[in-house]
C-alpha cells in the first residue's frame, strides 16, 4: 500500500512486520522497528502508477519468526544460507554498490541459492534529480548504507507453499543470430556472432536494432534477459552482467511493448501475492506513470528472483 510517511510511523510503532520502498530522505527519518527498506520513488498501485518523493510503498508480513540481517559485499554470499528453510527472503541491494555487483556476478554459485526462496530488488533513486545516491536500511538498528545489501528473512507456518515468480513478456527471437561472451560481467565491447568475433556496438549501430528489447540467454530452456544500459565509445553497457557458455540472442520484437505487459500482468494477477516489484524499464518503456495495473510495488533498478534478473515483474505467493 501506497501511503504516507506519519502511517507508516504509526505502524512501525506498532511493532508490524514490514518492508518499505521509498525516497531515501523518508526512509532515514523512519523510526527504528521491525523493518527493512529501500530507495525508489516509482511506485505501482491498483488504481495508478506514481512518481513521488513524499509517499512509501509498505509491504506488511504476519509471521512471527524472522530475521533482519545487513550484508556487506564480502559477507552477501551467505544470504540464502541465513535464509529459513520454510519460507522467504526479501533482499535489497544498492545500485550500481560493490555488493551489487557481487550479487549479480554470483549469486548463483552462493550456498543454499535455488534451494531457499531468495526475492527482493534493486534499490534507485529518481532518474530526474541530481545527487541521489541508492540506499538501504536496517530498521532494527538504523543503518542507513550505499554499499551494503539488508535482507528480511521469514519463516512461514507449516501447509504453507511459497513460489517466487516472474512475468517476462520477452522472449528469444530465434531468427536473431547465437551472441556469446568470452569476458563476463556489466560490459563488454566484443562478443562472438555465430563463431566470428564482432564489435557489439558496431553490431547494434548497423542492424538498427531497437535497445528496448533486451538480450535473452538460454538458461537451460528459461529466457533470462540482460537489458541494455548505454553505448559508449564502442564499448555497450548492461544492467545485469553478461555470463561465458550463455547463448543469447535479441529478444523477439513485439507490437506495443505496453500492451503486452499490460495483457500478460492480467494473466499472472494473483489475489494471493504477498509481495511484488517490478522493472524501471518497464515503467518508462510503456509509460505506465498515470495509468492502471493490476499489482502494487515498487519500481526498481533491478529485480532478485534468486539471481538478479532484468525488465522483468517479480513476485511471492504463499498459498
Amino acid at each position: 500500500m501506497l501511503i504516507t510517511f506519519d502511517k507508516t510511523a504509526d505502524l512501525i510503532h506498532s511493532g508490524k512486520l514490514l518492508h518499505i520502498a521509498g525516497s531515501g530522505e523518508l526512509l532515514k527519518k523512519l523510526p527504528k522497528g521491525n523493518w527493512i527498506g529501500g530507495s525508489t520513488e516509482y511506485f505501482m498501485e491498483y488504481d495508478r502508477c506514481e512518481v513521488s518523493g513524499e509517499l512509501l510503498f509498505v509491504s506488511q508480513f504476519p509471521y512471527d519468526n524472522f530475521k533482519i540481517k545487513s550484508y556487506s559485499a564480502g559477507d552477501i554470499k551467505n544470504v540464502a544460507e541465513d535464509a529459513y528453510d520454510s519460507g522467504f527472503s526479501i533482499v535489497i541491494v544498492p545500485f550500481d554498490s560493490a555488493v551489487h555487483i557481487e550479487y549479480a556476478e554470483n549469486a548463483s554459485g552462493f550456498k543454499d541459492m535455488f534451494i531457499k526462496n531468495i526475492a527482493g530488488w534493486v534499490a534507485g533513486m529518481n532518474l530526474n534529480k541530481s545527487e541521489q545516491t541508492p540506499i538501504t536500511v536496517n530498521g532494527t538498528t538504523g543503518e542507513v548504507r550505499a554499499d551494503g545489501a539488508v535482507a528480511l528473512h521469514m519463516e512461514t507456518p507449516s501447509g504453507k507453499t511459497v513460489s517466487i515468480n516472474i512475468l517476462n513478456i520477452f522472449e528469444q527471437d530465434e531468427s536473431s543470430p547465437v551472441i556469446e561472451f568470452t569476458k563476463e560481467g556489466f560490459s563488454t565491447e566484443n562478443c562472438v556472432i555465430n563463431g566470428s568475433e564482432v564489435n557489439l556496438a558496431t553490431y547494434l549501430a548497423e542492424s538498427g536494432l531497437d535497445t528496448r528489447l533486451p538480450l535473452v540467454g538460454d538458461y537451460s530452456g528459461h529466457g533470462i534477459n540482460i537489458s541494455f544500459k548505454s553505448v559508449e565509445n564502442g564499448i555497450v553497457n548492461f544492467y545485469a552482467p553478461v555470463f561465458k557458455g550463455i547463448k543469447y540472442r535479441i529478444a523477439k520484437s513485439i507490437p506495443s511493448y505496453e500492451d503486452e505487459f499490460i495483457r500478460q500482468l492480467s494473466s499472472h494477477a494473483d489475489t494471493e501475492s504477498v509481495f511484488t516489484c517490478n522493472c524501471i524499464l518497464n515503467f518508462l518503456y510503456c509509460n505506465l506513470e498515470g495509468k492502471r495495473v493490476q499489482a502494487a510495488g515498487p519500481i526498481t533498478f533491478g529485480k532478485i528472483a534468486y539471481q538478479l534478473v532484468n525488465q522483468t515483474l517479480v513476485y511471492i505467493t504463499v498459498v
